[in-house]
Formats: structure tokens, C-alpha cells, sequence
């Protein structure tokens, strides 16, 4: 009999979400705008401490767009944390402009300041420094905002801040998403909160969310009749996925303490095992765990990251490699790259030797508890093993 599935992320559903879809059904207010996106943008706003925000069909659509407020164009150059899924980068390649992938740091797993640093000092000599900057904060991780902003404001360039899988995370007590020009949340199924499908674009620049949300709905002129003079995207979100965001940003911080609290049940039960080590949470953050991941040492553990995730995906259990950097995919492999230093290329470490394990904020004690077991198990036999091969050799 095969047992139940444990998914590695489901959406959390607040049970409440249905009075907001009944009141948009019952007032008529279907399409992508209306009271419930007003809403939803300012409550985001107040939760995060910023002055506005767009709400969009995707977190992709916020990047875009902010590139496009950022006045990249073609041939132009962004450079973009490798260490993301490709998200992150493909609105780069929807302007037309070129993506230079920067490396990862241990400590945080995200945008090393040292590789960025190096970066800009080659582009401000080549007289080609980048429109902008995409930092990204994976797994709910926040990335060193203090020196990559330092350095990016040395040479005056913007960051985008890709939050997308952060929404909940604090560096040094401010809200994650809200360091850069522009900060970007994504409300897909599997993410922290979620509206099915969705994305926030958040600025303190009002002007800027301003232009946002006219380049969201078709760049439509002010005019009697149907006029445009620049070119526009269909993003707006409905009004319809936005009263589902409202009542999913009542429970974050909800969300946050399950995803921490599956996090530290995780370090408990799996920690002293040979060969893991736990993504570290950096100094002054309180990080919301969105996904939590581990590297896995083959040589000490004696099981591979191969052996590991067919071990769970036996027992129905859906376990994921880290993402793959983006220096490494076939769609970027004319980008430049920026290794974190010398030949120490961090990304690339952490893709051969990272997993991702069931985090939910809905996983029940007793799943998560196989989870365990099932990793414990598999290094008990392999232990086992190892210990009667290394036996027999000294008999022989």
C-alpha cells in the first residue's frame, strides 16, 4: 500500500479567504482591480514599512516591471545573484538587456559582496556598470543588505531586492523586500502566503508604483477612448486572488513561527548525523525558513545527495536538490559570472551538496517525524554496510 504523500510545500489556507471572494462576487468586482487590491496593497505596505506597493499577477511581473521603471533596455547590463531560480533573471532577457550572474557567500548562501565588488570595480572600468542590481534572499534567507548596498551605492546603482521567497524575514529589525529601490514579493502556491498566483512590486518611491501600476494595465492614456504611447503588460492582479492575499497576510507571522518551529524539529532530529550542516541563519536576521534546506558532506556522511533523495522519494516523500546557478544553465551560458573568490565558486558547492526538505507550514508532526526517520534509516543502513565492508577487509 503506498503511504501518503508529503509535499515539500502546499499552500496553508487561513480558512477564511472565502468572505473576501464572496464579497467580490457579491459586488461584481472580478476583474483585476477593485477594493480588495486597494486593500491588499496598503496592508502590505503597512506590514513592511513602506510608503507603496503594486499588487501583480506574479512575482516575475514585479521584476519586470521594476526594470522597466529602471529604464533597462537593450544591451544594457544587470547583474543578478546566480543562486535563484531563473525567475529572477528572465525579465533581464525580456528587455533585451545582458545578465552578469554574481556568486553566493557562505554564510547566507546569497550574493557575496566580495564577488559583487569585483564586479563593479571591471564594469565602472569598462565604462559599463550595470542599470541595476538584483539581490536575491533565498529560502527566506535575507542577503548582506548593509555591504551590498554599500557598494552599490559607491557606484550609484539600484538594487532590486527579489523577495519573493522572504516575506516575513527581519534584517537587523527591518522588514526583508524593503532595503532596495524596489523590493519584490511573489505569492505563488508554494511560498509563505499565497494568492494562487500573484506578486507584489513595494518602493518608497510613490511615483514609481504610480508608473507601475500604469504599465500594468496596458500603459492605457488618460483619453475617452482606448489610446496608448508606450508599450504595457497585462499584470494587474485580481481583485478576486487579492482578498485571498489579505487574509493570508493576517496569519504570516503565523506561518513564520510553524516554518521556524518544522526548522528547529529538523536541526533536532537530524543535526548530529555525519556530513549535514543546516543553512545558517546570518547574524541579526530572524529569517522565516520559508524551505528548509541542508548540504550533505558525501565523504563524511558515507551517503550521497543520490542515495538521500531516492530514499525519500521511496517513501513518497518529496525532497528537491537546491536551485541549479544560473551560470550553470544552458538558456545564460554566454553571461558573464563572478565567483565569490579565487576559485572558490560557492553556488556550484551548495548545488552538488544541497536538499530542500518537506517545510510546509501545514506538515503535521507525524510527517515530519517520517521524514526523519526515513533519513535516519537510510544513514543507519549505509553505516551498517560500510562498517561490515571495512570489518571484512581487516579479516582478509
Amino acid at each position: 500500500m503506498t503511504k501518503p504523500r508529503i509535499n515539500l510545500s502546499l499552500p496553508h489556507m487561513s480558512g477564511r479567504e472565502q468572505q473576501y471572494i464572496n464579497e467580490a462576487f457579491e459586488t461584481n468586482w472580478i476583474a483585476p482591480l477593485g477594493p480588495n487590491v486597494d486593500a491588499f496593497e496598503k496592508e502590505i505596505t503597512e506590514k513592511v514599512g513602506v510608503k507603496d506597493a503594486a499588487a501583480v499577477s506574479s512575482g516575475t511581473a514585479a521584476i519586470h516591471l521594476a526594470l522597466s521603471l529602471l529604464n533597462v533596455t537593450k544591451d544594457d547590463y544587470v547583474f543578478c545573484s546566480t543562486f535563484t531560480f531563473v525567475a529572477s533573471a528572465n525579465p533581464i532577457l525580456y528587455q533585451g538587456a545582458n545578465p552578469v550572474f554574481i556568486d553566493s557567500e557562505p554564510e547566507s548562501w546569497n550574493m557575496s559582496p566580495q564577488a559583487l565588488e569585483r564586479a563593479m570595480q571591471e564594469a565602472s572600468l569598462a565604462g559599463r556598470l550595470p542599470k541595476a542590481v538584483i539581490v536575491v534572499n533565498l529560502y527566506g534567507q535575507s542577503s548582506k543588505m548593509d555591504e551590498l548596498l554599500e557598494i552599490c551605492d559607491a557606484y550609484d546603482v539600484p538594487i532590486i531586492e527579489d523577495a519573493a521567497e522572504s516575506l516575513g524575514t527581519t534584517y537587523k529589525g527591518k522588514a526583508s523586500g524593503t532595503f532596495g529601490k524596489f523590493g519584490v514579493y511573489s505569492f505563488n502556491g508554494n511560498k509563505i502566503i499565497t494568492t494562487s498566483g500573484g506578486g507584489m512590486l513595494i518602493s518608497n518611491d510613490t511615483e514609481a508604483i504610480k508608473r507601475a501600476r500604469f504599465l500594468a494595465s496596458q500603459a492605457r492614456d488618460q483619453a475617452p477612448h482606448y489610446q496608448h504611447s508606450m508599450v504595457g503588460f497585462n499584470y494587474r492582479m485580481s481583485n478576486i486572488l487579492a482578498g485571498v492575499g489579505r487574509t493570508q497576510l493576517q496569519v504570516l507571522d503565523d506561518r513564520v513561527s510553524a516554518r521556524r518551529s518544522i526548522y528547529e524539529i529538523y536541526y533536532q532530529g537530524l543535526a548530529n548525523l555525519p556530513g549535514i550542516t543546516f543553512m545558517p541563519e546570518l547574524e541579526e536576521t530572524r529569517m522565516n525558513r520559508w524551505l528548509t534546506t541542508l548540504t550533505l558532506n558525501e565523504e563524511e556522511s558515507g551517503v550521497t545527495v543520490k542515495q538521500l533523495l531516492t530514499a525519500l522519494n521511496n517513501e513518497n516523500i518529496e525532497a528537491r536538490p537546491v536551485w541549479k546557478p544560473l551560470h550553470m544553465q544552458p538558456l545564460f551560458k554566454e553571461s558573464s559570472y563572478y565567483p565569490h573568490q579565487g576559485n572558490e565558486h560557492v553556488a556550484e558547492r551548495l548545488f552538488t551538496t544541497g536538499i530542500c526538505l518537506p517545510s510546509g507550514s501545514n506538515l503535521t508532526v507525524d510527517d515530519q517525524q517520517r521524514v526523519i526517520r526515513c533519513i535516519r534509516d537510510l544513514f543507519s543502513k549505509i553505516g551498517e554496510n560500510t562498517s561490515y565492508f571495512i570489518l571484512g577487509k581487516h579479516e582478509v
